[in-house]
């Protein structure tokens, strides 16, 4: 079970990563190889939402069928194990939302730089047509 969440624990700092280095302010050969780099792994990377997700329902299915303490019948030792139940289904969640999150972004901006590059390709072919004529 832990080692589920080490490795989803690891994609989401490896995209973190990731992001750091696209956002980064780079020189513009460097740029588009980590742009072309980003766009090979996205595709194989895009199996990580399903896991995330079978995780967050995972952390759901317990969380709906964990024993509640919240009255004075649970012993001292029984309630400090029900709160780090807790602590660990939430922390678990957010790692989930993170993973999906941060590969959202990666996404959007890998996209976004793809555009702009193409755009300066394209300002650059009017530039030298222009002064050809």
């Amino acid at each position: 079970m832990a080692l589920q969440w080490m490795l989803l624990g690891v994609v989401a700092g490896a995209e973190a990563v990731i992001l750091l280095l696209l956002t980064a302010p780079l020189p513009r050969p460097l740029a588009q190889q980590v742009v072309e780099f980003v766009r090979k792994i996205l595709q194989p990377g895009f199996a990580i939402i399903p896991f995330a997700v079978f995780q967050l329902l995972e952390v759901y299915w317990k969380n709906e069928h964990r024993i509640n303490c919240a009255k004075d019948v649970c012993t001292t030792l029984e309630r400090d194990r029900f709160q780090r139940s807790v602590f660990k289904s939430e922390r678990n969640t957010l790692l989930a939302i993170a993973a999906v999150l941060l590969y959202w972004l990666i996404f959007r901006v890998t996209k976004l730089q793809q555009d702009v590059f193409q755009a300066e390709e394209r300002k650059d072919k009017i530039v030298k047509r222009v002064k050809d004529e």
